[in-house]
């Protein structure tokens, strides 16, 4: 599978925010995507989810077979998305017979994480962190090739980050992709990097020239 993104743009309240992002993936590969607050990078990754609409560009999924983009990824975004009331084991669960494609049992998940002894504990007892790695366990119960990371590393400590870090790996060495934005840096072998650049509104011009 190979996904080709050409000259994406993205306007939110008829405000160009970005123009002319363009990059590809192909399986092993990850791309890390940096630029300032409001740049438009969760953007960009709701775009690639799905969640929005682009302004422009084309965005093509190659050699997928009849499976859809949305079909195919994994979205973790700066929320969480999980029930608070649902045991950390339950929301896997519940991640897992939805999505479909079972790869890793619930359980298996949370040991991958760091978070076996926390199986039974409602998410609302779980601290920011640990909030954090059951969203990421998500990942390893259903096979998806591209996952969609929106600051992965939020509320990790340096032993939850390095955790993140080697399962960023394994699934590459495994043929999956990833495109992630980040304020830090993730230490991913050989990722790929765009910047991305808010367009200047044109009321930042006036007066130029006076």
């Amino acid at each position: 599978m190979r996904l080709s993104v050409n000259n994406l743009a993205c306007e939110r309240g008829e405000r160009r925010i970005f123009k002319g992002v363009s990059f590809t993936l192909s399986p092993g590969e990850a791309l890390v995507i940096t630029g300032r607050n409001g740049a438009g990078k969760s953007s960009l990754l709701e775009i690639l989810a799905g969640r929005l609409h682009p302004a422009a560009g084309v965005i093509l999924l190659e050699e997928a077979g009849e499976r859809t983009l949305p079909e195919c990824l994994h979205y973790v975004g700066h929320r969480d998305a999980l029930k608070a009331a649902l045991t950390a084991e339950e929301n896997l669960t519940f991640a897992r017979d939805f999505l479909g494609n079972p790869a890793l049992k619930p359980r298996e998940a949370l040991d991958a994480v760091g978070l076996a002894h926390a199986a039974r504990l409602p998410v609302a007892y779980l601290s920011a962190g640990q909030r954090r790695r059951v969203a990421l366990a998500r990942l390893l119960v259903a096979k998806r090739p591209l996952w969609l990371l929106d600051e992965p590393t939020s509320a990790l400590d340096t032993a939850s980050q390095e955790t993140l870090r080697l399962l960023l790996e394994s699934h590459r060495d495994n043929g999956g992709m990833i495109a992630a934005t980040t304020h830090s840096p993730l230490f991913l072998n050989d990722a790929k990097e765009i910047r991305i650049e808010r367009t200047p509104s044109p009321s930042a011009f006036a007066g130029e020239g006076t």
